[in-house]
């Protein structure tokens, strides 16, 4: 299977090609660039490890590195995803830049707020009005245990108000590309139209990936927050069963079930899982596993190895030929065991002086 180049263009030195490979050429004598393209398997004749139980669950397997899709199903479907929704609390919290080791005090405009968390019976650190407590201490609550009182804090802290925050995460979504997501709260409690998809959590929970700081907090089993006042103990249980797992988080309420997405790494290859609506616990960390397994026993990243360049021969020009390199794409998802990466150099016989460094002057097509 060839990959096209329909809508390719070049602009200023850089290829833009839409789903392909562009890299910049190395050359001995001259820089020279070439526009790298990869056409990825049809991922729908891999049959699914897991079958959901019903039409309301769904499940979503995602390759972090390429943002490529593996496995899905009903993944685009809106649902009540609880606290999954802290993800997204989280990464505006690291991406404003505020010192995790700085202060917060808890305002009385939090007083309803608070109220309104106890009645919904939502996990709590127990905060107080008044109360002063560190930004770290509240992240580590919120993704740890999925403290609400904590995410409404740090929603306060960055953005003014929980409201102005929350308005903060629709915009963010919406640059995300996250097109099925709508924020109503900052915590997960069930609430009308407050929705996203399976697609959507991977989405967001690569842009946290992108912090990798945020590992230090997503694979802590047990911690002590409020001077060892408060005890934390990690809902996610795969970051004590998982082999290579790196977080991220659980959430659970009636109208969502029980849902996580959780994020592994073997062999430098990142995976994504994410499930929604599974009828416990139990199952949701069966199917993560599961699906987590079938991708890396499925799928590897690989770096297609490019044939030797030839120099091209340069007509009217005070040299006979310039040496041509390429740097081949890396981290391609492939199929284990699937067929090779073929490589097809195309080049014109010969090139008409002046040549500059930069100029393209030819394609490597890379196929699967």
């Amino acid at each position: 299977m060839r990959a096209g180049f329909a809508g390719a263009g070049f602009k200023g030195g850089t290829f833009m090609l839409h789903n392909t490979f562009c890299r910049r050429l190395a050359a001995l004598v001259l820089t020279l660039a070439v526009a790298v393209s990869a056409v990825l398997p049809g991922f729908a004749a891999y049959p699914m490890p897991v079958q959901t139980a019903t039409e309301t669950e769904s499940v979503y397997l995602f390759n972090a590195d390429t943002g490529k899709t593996i496995l899905s199903q009903n993944a685009d479907q809106q649902k009540y995803v609880a606290s999954l929704t802290k993800l997204m609390t989280a990464l505006l919290l690291v991406e404003s830049g505020k010192d995790l080791n700085g202060e917060v005090t808890v305002p009385t405009d939090l007083t309803q707020e608070f109220k309104d968390i106890q009645n919904a019976n939502g996990t709590t650190m127990g905060l107080r009005i008044g109360e002063t407590v560190r930004r770290i201490d509240l992240l580590n609550a919120m993704l740890i245990v999925s403290a609400n009182d904590a995410a409404s804090v740090i929603a306060y802290d960055v953005g003014g108000s929980v409201l102005d925050f929350v308005r903060q995460m629709n915009a963010r979504a919406a640059e995300l590309g996250m097109n099925d997501t709508v924020f109503k709260n900052c915590n997960g409690l069930d609430e009308d139209g407050h929705i996203t998809s399976a697609y959507d959590v991977a989405v967001m929970s690569r842009a946290l990936m992108q912090h990798e700081k945020i590992f230090d907090y997503t694979l802590i089993w047990i911690d002590y927050v409020r001077d060892g006042q408060t005890q934390l103990v990690n809902t996610n249980k795969l970051v004590r069963t998982y082999d290579g797992i790196l977080g991220l988080k659980t959430g659970t309420t009636s109208a969502a079930g029980s849902c996580i997405s959780a994020a592994a790494e073997r062999n430098g290859m990142r995976l994504i899982a994410v499930v929604l609506g599974a009828e416990n616990t139990k199952d949701r960390f069966s199917a993560a596993s599961s699906l987590l397994d079938y991708g890396f026993a499925n799928w590897k990243l690989t770096t297609p190895e490019l044939p030797e360049l030839p120099e091209l021969p340069v007509t009217g020009g005070m040299v006979s030929a310039v040496s041509l390199a390429c740097e081949a794409p890396s981290g391609v998802l492939t199929a284990s065991g699937g067929a090779e990466i073929g490589i097809k150099l195309i080049l014109p016989e010969n090139v008409p002086a002046p040549v500059e460094p930069g100029d393209v002057l030819g394609t490597a097509e890379v196929a699967l």
